[in-house]
């Protein structure tokens, strides 16, 4: 099954930002939304997409996992300066199946796994210390064999509604066009820059 058209350009721009981009291509802005409306913006990497949508990983008791709790719309948004290039998506946000949190846990380096235990992520730090002993405190839990994905550590998949491909031009005569998603069709509109 081919991709709907926005996210095959999507696919395109991403494997160029893997050969171009010097630092974390898949790097992207994760806007949600908390109490009373005000927003709140942090970097997160990109795991994997598909037609479904654009998945990330994360702890469900993070600062973002609250908010997403609370309201599930969401919006990304990729910049890769060094192709002149932006991607915005605008969406709702739902959990990854178990199977599919289980499998790219899996995937994950062993520290980086242990790191998802230890990490009380957004949760007030007394010391730096603190975090090395839950780190070793892991590490000594699950020294033999797998580790486990913890309860509180999942996906989250960015369902899109909105698309938009920026790519610059000369004198900001940009090149600025917005998909939206009507049931399973995407409709491509040019905006002026």
């Amino acid at each position: 099954m081919s991709l709907p058209q926005p996210f095959s350009i999507f696919g395109e721009w991403l494997a160029e930002a893997q050969t171009r981009e010097p630092n974390n291509p898949s790097a992207m802005s994760v806007a949600t939304v908390g109490p009373g409306g005000r927003p709140s913006l942090r970097m997160v990497l990109l795991r994997g997409f598909d037609a479904r949508g654009f998945v990330f990983y994360t702890n469900m008791e993070s600062h973002k996992g609250h908010e997403l709790r609370e309201n599930a719309q969401v919006a990304l948004c990729f910049h890769w300066k060094s192709m002149d290039r932006q991607v915005r998506i605008e969406g709702r946000a739902a959990l990854v199946d178990a199977a599919e949190a289980d499998a790219y846990y899996q995937s994950r380096p062993r520290d980086s796994q242990i790191s998802a235990w230890a990490s009380r992520q957004s949760e007030v730090l007394p010391s730096r210390e603190v975090l090395e002993a839950r780190v070793e405190k892991y590490s000594a839990l699950y020294a033999v064999g797998k580790v486990p994905r913890p309860p509180f550590w999942s996906g989250y998949r960015v369902v899109p509604d909105l698309i938009e491909l920026w790519e610059e031009r000369p004198f900001r005569l940009h090149d600025r066009h917005e998909w939206r998603r009507e049931g399973q069709v995407w409709t491509d509109t040019l905006r002026y820059p």
